[in-house]
């Protein structure tokens, strides 16, 4: 009798213990399922806002003369009156060339669009605009190209006689056209800046 009584409580023992650990499986699977799936996110970008520019005159010991923003870092490039103006925080920078026209401005016009053309492979499309500033004998193109282009901004500026500058825009990381789009916009109005206050030593 005892014997039977002993087996009959161990069977309890045994099926009370069954029925927790059903119940706690059953339990955990339950809150796992009400948790909301995990999805695979996208890489996101950082989207900055830029400050508003303060321009001062960049007046290098060279034949012309810009205004340009407190926010844009210049150093000297390769050659005189060459410079960078460098943007870390966007890891971007606008490299500026100057060459002396000797009887070769066609040739400088058609290097210069060779620079810009050749991006059609990546850019979408390329927009132009010309601007002249008969007063102070500045003329020239001014390129936006569109897309996963390697140079979103181009410029050349002119007198057509004695002075040729260009200007591209370039960034330190692979083109993405959304995620760089506001620093191009900032930029492109400093560029813009430049050109409406650039001016040729006399």
């Amino acid at each position: 009798m005892l014997k039977f009584v002993s087996s009959n409580l161990k069977s309890n023992l045994y099926f009370c213990k069954m029925i927790k650990k059903v119940i706690f499986i059953f339990l955990s699977m339950l809150i796992i399922s009400c948790e909301k799936e995990s999805t695979p996110k996208p890489y996101g970008e950082l989207r900055l806002e830029y400050p508003a520019p303060k321009y001062k005159k960049f007046e290098p010991n060279c034949l012309y003369s810009f205004e340009v923003s407190d926010y844009a870092k210049i150093y000297d490039a390769k050659k005189p009156c060459w410079y960078y103006l460098n943007y870390p925080k966007m890891k971007a920078k606008i490299f500026l060339t100057y060459y002396p026209i000797n009887n070769d401005f066609a040739q400088q016009i058609m290097e210069t669009e060779k620079m810009v053309y050749k991006h059609t492979v990546k850019a979408s499309s390329i927009d132009t605009k010309s601007f002249e500033y008969p007063e102070k004998k500045v003329y020239g193109n001014f390129y936006e190209l569109k897309g996963q282009a390697a140079s979103n901004l181009q410029f050349y500026a002119t007198d057509s006689t004695k002075h040729f500058v260009t200007g591209y825009l370039y960034f330190n990381s692979r083109p993405k056209p959304d995620s760089l789009a506001p620093a191009i916009d900032y930029i492109k109005k400093d560029m813009m800046h430049l050109l409406d206050t650039f001016e040729w030593k006399k």
